[in-house]
């Protein structure tokens, strides 16, 4: 399942992979516990997958989007949710799914929750999604380097990014983290038990 999602782009190869990464090292940060890093990791994993729905053209367009297609790739929070609320094993990050894509300021999608109304473990994965959006390549630009993509979520604190998630990952040592990504890529997190995500914060996934 985790290499069909990604592999509906070439332009998001390995970004399920790559979020769910920085989401648990941020987590680590946050210092929360096992059971909401096991979430964590297995809402990263799949947040997705609702671009399954969405046209490989719009996904592929090196242009702006227009208004419909923007509302198209607007649904896939809530068709992710819908693809996988049947089944009983990912009932625990539905939220993470279905309002990763929400903002602070209520200006996000699908529901336009605001603040504390967002579901925690989603504000943490937005950080996470965010950072690896702004810094790959894309087709319609070439993928930012790391300090313009941090100064740009800095300038979006408390209104497009959750402030308190936002601040642990400024503390993180991106570069080791990002050393741990480059290592990852040559071995596969699918493999990693859900329950092991706490330890992979820091580190290669386990194998």
């Amino acid at each position: 399942m985790f290499s069909t999602i990604d592999a509906k782009s070439p332009w998001t190869a390995g970004h399920s992979e790559r979020v769910t990464h920085l989401a648990i090292a941020i987590g680590r940060q946050l210092q929360l516990d096992s059971t909401q890093l096991d979430r964590l990791y297995r809402g990263g994993m799949v947040h997705d997958i609702g671009k399954l729905a969405v046209p490989t053209a719009i996904l592929d367009k090196r242009g702006r989007l227009t208004a419909v297609e923007r509302r198209i790739v607007e649904r896939h929070p809530g068709a992710g949710f819908d693809l996988l609320a049947p089944l009983v094993e990912f009932a625990d990050v539905l939220p993470i799914v279905r309002s990763h894509h929400e903002r602070p300021d209520g200006r996000g999608y699908p529901d336009r929750l605001a603040g504390d109304e967002i579901p925690w473990l989603a504000r943490v994965l937005a950080v996470a999604d965010v950072y690896d959006a702004l810094t790959s390549d894309r087709p319609y630009r070439a993928g930012m380097d790391r300090d313009m993509a941090r100064g740009l979520m800095i300038a979006g604190s408390g209104s497009w990014l959750d402030a308190d998630v936002l601040e642990a990952f400024l503390a993180l040592d991106l570069r080791a983290d990002l050393l741990a990504m480059s290592l990852a890529s040559g071995h596969s997190m699918r493999s990693a038990r859900p329950e092991a995500a706490d330890r992979m914060a820091g580190h290669a996934p386990a194998a």
